[in-house]
């Protein structure tokens, strides 16, 4: 932090995190190598890293009934998190993860981060520099930097990742991957995604700060290294997702739900183009309210993707938020129950030959053929293996970085990363479409971000129009550095 003496100083604890990343981490027995190293046979030692909310489901399932040991729990809101510290009263607690990093890095195997959005980025590439392995929740990180950087640190540092989309582990994923492999609705041109969020307060005035902070929470650590705001309930526990600041909006929550179907039966990668309109709240007449701290009320967002190895199309993708769908293709019958009950959150791709539809997290895919005969569709009730996606980890942790076990996870970094970065390619041009400047006669404002904005994926950047860049990646304040 700035000038608060914490427990440990940053510069003892990237000088702990440098030694630490100097050596190699390997899987081997425990007792040969002392605690830190772990043979297959052993349980985990697991921490976490904002262990409410979320957070909740996440310590427990790395616990996954004993089968793990939960060692270590950090959360900057005791109050918040004392449900978590009564289901484990043995595991040392801590506010700042740094500190507990420093102090027990040596008996932990593997950490789970669960934080808001903005810290995602700085406790995972933390932890990764200790050889610690590491499960983050989605979004991967805040920023389209962050992404990159966090994806290739996971190779560097050799441990096995894991995003929280736990519907990348649904096995109707499989299925629609199988329908794509055999071409039944031939190359996809056009992909829909679309969600009912925010159901979180979105697009009005910036919260007022200054409230009196609770005793039990560190409101400094809170913020990290976003810009320093006074503490309203307003941001915190859960309604910060709808601030730039802190939270990445509907695209962020949703995105790496609902985008990752399409996004891992196409094999897409990064887009090359984007554009975006946002939905207006208007306080008076003809003025609508700007508020760029703040994520809008809904939004419309346009990537388009080239063809791949796996589908022999150039793709446009559109993302619909707010309760704004897109219209339902003429394929499926005016009647036709959607993928998920009252179609809330849904996803069509759509082929020369028919349409495959599925719900939030790749659930309950259905197919519709031009021809009219479409082959039997999967409509069991939505079961998101949230459980198995974090078992599937802890095995993969056992086995190590190189084994099949890791390369067998469905949302590794290498894998996550590029889907993160896409999700957030959406958000750099909602936050681009509102910049303004004013008008030479001074009567009104120009809008230079409401073009199509052409992306150099490689170099991270927009190529025709310099003042969006600025949301490729943030600058960290508060006396905090990714390094």
């Amino acid at each position: 932090m700035k000038e608060k003496q914490q427990p440990t100083s940053r510069r003892q604890f990237l000088r702990t995190s440098a030694l630490a990343a100097a050596g190699s981490f390997f899987i081997v027995p425990r007792h040969v190598l002392g605690k830190g190293y772990i043979a297959p046979s052993d349980k985990l030692n697991i921490a976490g890293i904002g262990v409410a909310g979320k957070g909740f489901s996440d310590v427990n399932n790395a616990f996954n009934k004993g089968a793990n040991n939960i060692v270590a729990l950090c959360d900057v809101d005791w109050n918040h998190a004392k449900e978590q510290f009564a289901k484990h009263p043995t595991a040392k607690k801590y506010k700042d993860f740094r500190e507990m990093l420093d102090k027990e890095g040596k008996n932990i195997d593997a950490v789970t981060i669960s934080t808001a959005d903005h810290t995602h980025a700085v406790a995972t590439l933390a932890a990764m520099q200790l050889g610690k392995h590491v499960y983050v929740q989605k979004p991967l990180t805040h920023n389209i930097y962050e992404a990159r950087m966090i994806t290739e640190a996971a190779r560097k540092y050799k441990v096995v990742t894991q995003m929280g989309n736990q519907g990348a582990s649904h096995p109707h994923q499989n299925i629609m991957i199988k329908w794509q492999n055999e071409g039944i609705i031939g190359p996809v041109h056009t992909v829909h995604v679309w969600t009912n969020r925010p159901v979180w307060p979105q697009g009005i005035p910036v919260p007022q700060g200054g409230d009196q902070v609770p005793d039990t929470l560190d409101w400094n650590l809170w913020i990290g290294p976003a810009t320093k705001v006074g503490y309203t309930p307003a941001y915190h526990p859960f309604k910060w997702r709808g601030w730039w600041n802190f939270g990445t909006g509907a695209l962020g929550d949703m995105g790496c739900h609902l985008i990752d179907p399409p996004f891992r039966v196409l094999g897409l990668g990064y887009p090359t183009e984007v554009e975006a309109s946002v939905g207006s709240v208007f306080t008076k007449d003809w003025t609508p309210e700007y508020i760029p701290e703040g994520c809008p009320p809904s939004s419309h967002v346009q990537l388009k993707f080239p063809a791949t190895s796996k589908n022999k199309s150039d793709v446009i993708m559109t993302w619909s938020d707010g309760g704004i769908r897109p219209f339902r293709p003429d394929v499926i019958p005016p009647d036709a129950e959607l993928s998920e009950p009252g179609g809330a959150n849904g996803v069509y791709m759509i082929g020369t030959k028919g349409v495959i539809t599925c719900g939030a997290y790749g659930a309950n895919p259905k197919i519709f053929l031009n021809s009219g005969k479409s082959p039997e569709s999967k409509t069991e009730p939505i079961n998101v293996p949230d459980l198995e996606h974090n078992v599937a980890w802890q095995e993969a942790c056992k086995a190590g970085f190189n084994s099949d076990k890791h390369k067998a996870l469905t949302s590794s970094f290498d894998y996550a990363g590029p889907l993160t970065e896409t999700v957030l390619m959406g958000n750099l041009a909602i936050r681009s479409y509102d910049l303004r400047t004013q008008r030479a006669d001074g009567k009104g404002f120009n809008y230079p971000g409401r073009k199509k904005l052409l992306w150099d994926g490689k170099n991270m950047k927009i190529t025709n129009f310099e003042e969006a860049n600025q949301f490729v990646k943030r600058e960290y304040e508060n006396g905090w550095k990714l390094v």
